[in-house]
């Protein structure tokens, strides 16, 4: 049963994206229809999964000695993210139905979200990392595409290069080690490797440990690569919910969480992880602050939540971690598609122009509060459970500077939440825009979320069972919501949390009277909306790549024939050097 439900959960979206791309725009009702169909099968397979949920392979088919297996198991990390991808995915898809309405190529972008999801949750499902870095590519592939789906707009597509070439690095990092993997140990398989990663020297395992991270922190942008993810909010409001904030950048930090048994005694290692999560949840923060595009200030709070749970993998907290991904994927998506719904009704990003809009819009005003209130970590949504969590993690496990930074961040996550809150639906209006109460099948993604931004901290027993019980290397505990209550309520660290974040808000409250130190301040400000200069490596990196390409064209004849007869020259030699080298 599980084997026909993992193919159901890959296949259906792909079978879906074939679907609509063939029905073609001129019946884009039978195309939402299609497409919320498939999504929300797929939803449906990967919830079916779950009593299935196991530490064997539930596929396992010989691709040769050359490649592997084709192998995919469905062990509670790999379910939970599958259920992710599916439910958010077929909820981002239905809030299309009303966001997308009217739109020109709606073929285009419907087989884009189906193909990605599909592809999310492959990369999650499979323990081949051969295969691990097939998915992974392709979802950077639907991630650009989608980033840059209005292609007359130059800034969608300077975004999505960006993405695109940003997020090959993270690619590559993968691919090394795979094929260090296989060439040393003759084998792919994930879980033969962490019960034994003594498999690979001291020397070659720090160099796929590190290699990892870098990968991890190009793929869910964090430090240095931090800048990428702002400019991916030039991709339609659903994908910006759906890929950036509660799928594909999750990916770094799955990728870190699966491999952690492995890595956990390379010198050094944990260490770094802990200063890229801290740093970037910091600096995040301020730019967030700082910004006044209202997708932005969501796109760099995702980024300094994603830097929260991979501090919590470098301290240790697999399951902090990895709950603190569950809950943001839920409260991220709805403060996403929530804004969406504000975006398309006033018709600008801008926060500055806003103001108001509660009254004409309560619903979503209703929504996006209990969402912010999440973000912030107020008691009792999910986001409060697990960011405390994770700051149990760091305190126990992880340097007191850091834990320090990641105490801070969370009053600053407060300050920027509640200023963002208050610009676009409290206060009087500052422009003439007129918000409109979202439309039926927005209300219906909406709710859930919202739900579930209530409820799903509910979750913790089973859900740390669910890792606990099928992942024999990482040395989860399982953890009643009974214990929950009493690790969170009992420790001094939580008050000290909730005085922080209660400060947080008291700073926006008497902002005016604390003007001066924000004057003394604008060196800082100016700083983060510079980006603190890490656009300009950035750059520096799509600047070489742009170059390396320009080079490489001169290789192109033009000749279709000859184009195609070096492509296969090439895969000939290639799959020789793999067959005899094997």
């Amino acid at each position: 049963m599980a084997e026909t439900l993992i193919i159901l959960i890959i296949g259906l979206p792909w079978l879906g994206a074939l679907a609509v791309w063939w029905t073609g725009d001129n019946h884009p009702r039978v195309q939402h229809t299609l497409a919320v169909f498939f999504s929300v099968a797929a939803g449906i397979a990967a919830l079916a999964l779950l009593p299935f949920s196991s530490s064997d392979a539930a596929i396992h088919v010989s691709f040769g000695s050359t490649f592997g297996y084709l192998s995919f198991i469905p062990d509670g990390l790999a379910v939970f993210l599958a259920i992710v991808a599916t439910v958010i995915g077929s909820l981002a898809v239905i809030f299309s139905i009303d966001y997308m309405h009217a739109e020109p190529q709606l073929g285009r972008y419907y087989a884009l979200v189906l193909f990605f999801i599909g592809s999310m949750c492959g990369l999650v499902l499979t323990s081949n990392m051969l295969i691990i870095f097939v998915f992974w590519e392709m979802t950077a592939l639907c991630s650009y595409a989608l980033i840059s789906f209005n292609n007359d707009d130059p800034k969608a597509v300077t975004g999505g290069l960006k993405a695109l070439i940003i997020t090959q690095l993270g690619g590559i990092g993968l691919l090394f080690g795979a094929l260090l993997l296989y060439s040393n140990t003759g084998s792919y398989d994930i879980n033969q490797f962490l019960g034994n990663p003594g498999v690979l020297s001291s020397s070659l395992l720090t160099v796929m440990a590190f290699g990892f991270l870098i990968a991890a922190a190009a793929k869910s942008s964090q430090f240095p690569f931090q800048t990428w993810l702002p400019d991916a909010m030039e991709a339609p409001t659903p994908i910006s919910a759906l890929i950036h904030a509660a799928t594909m950048v999750n990916a770094g930090v799955y990728l870190l969480a699966r491999f952690y048994p492995a890595f956990e005694a390379v010198p050094g290692w944990r260490l770094s992880v802990i200063i890229v999560g801290a740093i970037t949840a910091l600096m995040a923060g301020i730019m967030a602050l700082m910004a006044n595009d209202l997708k932005r200030v969501l796109a760099y709070s995702t980024v300094s939540q994603l830097g929260y749970m991979v501090y919590a993998v470098g301290a240790g907290g697999i399951l902090a971690s990895q709950f603190h991904l569950m809950s943001h994927s839920i409260f991220k998506a709805l403060l996403f598609l929530a804004a969406g719904a504000v975006i398309h009704t006033i018709g600008t990003r801008d926060m500055r122009q806003m103001g108001g809009l509660g009254k004409q819009m309560p619903i979503v005003r209703t929504v996006f509060v209990i969402g912010s209130l999440a973000l912030a970590g107020i008691p009792i949504l999910n986001g409060f459970w697990s960011k405390e969590l994770i700051l149990e993690s760091g305190l126990a496990h992880a340097p007191g500077w850091s834990y320090k930074i990641m105490l801070f961040t969370a009053g600053l996550t407060a300050l920027y939440t509640l200023r963002c809150v208050w610009l676009v639906f409290y206060n009087e209006p500052r422009s003439n825009l007129r918000g409109k109460p979202a439309h039926t099948a927005m209300r219906v993604a909406l709710i859930p979320l919202a739900i579930g931004t209530l409820t799903s901290w509910l979750l913790i027993e089973p859900f740390s069972g669910l890792l606990s019980g099928t992942l024999p290397y990482h040395k989860i505990h399982h953890l009643s919501l009974r214990t929950l209550f009493s690790e969170i309520f009992t420790a001094g660290a939580t008050y000290i949390a909730l005085l922080v974040i209660a400060a947080g808000i008291c700073v926006w409250f008497l902002r005016y009277k604390l003007q001066p130190l924000a004057n003394n301040l604008q060196w800082l400000g100016k700083a983060a909306t510079n980006r603190f200069g890490f656009e300009t490596f950035n750059q520096m990196v799509v600047r070489l790549t742009q170059t390396s390409a320009e080079v490489l064209r001169g290789t192109q004849t033009g000749n279709l024939s000859w184009n195609i007869f070096a492509i296969m020259s090439a895969l000939i030699i290639v799959f020789a050097i793999l067959v005899f080298g094997a």
